[in-house]
């Protein structure tokens, strides 16, 4: 009993600012070390519970993904402010050679760009970026002809294990985000009684406990809300338990 209060008592509500000029409403922040998470309202101010070294993500379709760990002095003095750097989407310069001939096929071979195109860019289907780290199979890393020796220690380190679980965490994360624009917190708030502040946190267990991502994918809104009304009155009971304690 001793250890549990004095965990709560190092737990405290943070008061924070997003300290940018506009688009400051509506950021997402998240403690990932508790699971706890807010959004900003229309100035940008936030409230969130934590505890030293705990870790917070701030996310927004306008802004960077900003981590920020909440050191000794953040929490004694129970504010943060938080500069977010705005996410920016520009073509690289294009140089067109002279005599183009009116062939597309011939005459995009003469184009010449400082980086990589990017498809979402210029409007048109196809793959960007970093390739995806390929996960090899055991079976394929140690064979009767040879030995994969960085994917078998891949395998023996763990690394493997813990890439699975961050690509994870992080597809439903974003299949949480889709969720929340689609239906809006009020919705959550009126129709379920989750609290604003609870929301991401509620839609995570959801993802976490039942098929809701991929009835969400597929457009199947009645199952989709049939899970949210089963999803809702166990996390309900959850909180109120977790409000006694």
């Amino acid at each position: 009993m001793l250890g549990l209060f004095q965990l709560a008592a190092q737990e405290k509500s943070l008061q924070g600012k997003i300290t940018n000029d506009i688009d400051i409403d509506g950021v997402h922040v998240l403690n990932i070390s508790s699971r706890f998470n807010t959004i900003t309202d229309e100035n940008g101010h936030f409230t969130i519970k934590v505890k030293p070294r705990d870790t917070l993500i701030f996310s927004s379709i306008k802004y960077m993904p900003e981590k920020v760990t909440v050191t000794e002095a953040i929490f004694e003095k129970g504010v943060i402010t938080v500069q977010l750097t705005e996410l920016v989407n520009e073509l690289d310069e294009v140089f067109l050679e002279p005599n183009l001939t009116g062939n597309i096929a011939a005459d995009l071979k003469k184009i010449k760009t400082e980086k990589p195109i990017n498809f979402d860019d210029v409007g048109i289907p196809g793959f960007k970026g970093e390739p995806e780290e390929k996960i090899v199979p055991m079976y394929f890393a140690v064979t009767p002809l040879s030995v994969n020796l960085e994917a078998l220690y891949k395998h023996i380190s763990g690394y493997y294990k813990n890439l699975k679980i961050r690509r994870k965490w992080e597809y439903e994360n974003n299949a949480v985000a889709k969720m929340i624009n689609y239906y809006t917190i009020p919705f959550f708030k009126t129709t379920y009684e989750i609290p604003e502040n609870r929301v991401y946190d509620f839609l995570l267990f959801c993802a976490e406990t039942s098929p809701i991502e991929s009835d969400f994918k597929k457009e199947h809104y009645g199952s989709v809300l049939l899970i949210l009304d089963e999803k809702a009155k166990i996390y309900k009971n959850r909180l109120s338990e977790e409000n006694k304690e």
